[in-house]
């Protein structure tokens, strides 16, 4: 494994202690904090660093401290943990400089593969292997109707919700996301958000 620290922060001791665990025992150096603000105290003297926090937190949230880290040029990727219905805050999350988000409850795999991600990035390479100008021209063979559902999507709005603005029905929204997801290449939400922020895709 690489020179670098995992640090989680969770409000949630249990949360915290199962996943140093499972982290540990995956062969990563792991660092726990309780709080968003303890981490920020400490963040200035990490130097390998990545981050997994929790979005809902009783003294910041997630969303807060990863503004907090970019304001201060922390270069640490972050990836943001979320529960039901966090999507459209882990959007935000994401345009705050966070590199990932995964949606709970979420296999081991799916934790590991985004911290390998992110150490990606710690090691100067592109968390994003999509060539910008080939995410646009997939962006620009979207129809108009298609654009509107996938700036729906990557805002986290449940299908009723996009149906019902869009007066569609919830099962053409569903064939819409299937098209939107295919010609754009994306296999996940969060893979969708990134080239969507990555391109200037407008999200409301």
């Amino acid at each position: 494994m690489d020179d670098y620290t995992v640090h989680i922060v969770d409000d949630e001791e249990p949360v915290r202690k199962s996943l140093a665990f499972m982290l540990t025992m995956n062969g990563f150096a792991v660092r726990v904090h309780e709080t968003a603000s303890s981490f920020l105290q400490f963040a200035p003297s990490i130097r390998n660093g990545i981050l997994v926090t929790d979005l809902r937190m009783p003294d910041m949230t997630g969303v807060e401290l990863i503004r907090r880290l970019t304001e201060s040029r922390a270069k640490i990727p972050a990836i943001v943990i979320t529960g039901h219905g966090d999507v459209p805050m882990a959007v935000e999350a994401m345009k705050a400089g966070a590199i990932d988000f995964i949606e709970k409850p979420f296999e081991d795999t799916i934790i590991v593969d985004a911290i390998q991600r992110a150490a990606g990035q710690l090691s100067e390479k592109l968390i994003d292997v999509e060539d910008m100008t080939e995410v646009q021209t997939r962006l620009e063979s979207l129809s108009d109707r298609e654009r509107q559902v996938l700036a729906a999507v990557v805002s986290g709005l449940p299908n009723k919700s996009i149906a019902y603005d869009l007066d569609i029905s919830p099962r053409t929204v569903e064939v819409h996301r299937a098209n939107v997801m295919s010609k754009m290449k994306a296999k996940s939400l969060p893979q969708l958000v990134r080239m969507a922020i990555a391109v200037g895709f407008s999200i409301h």
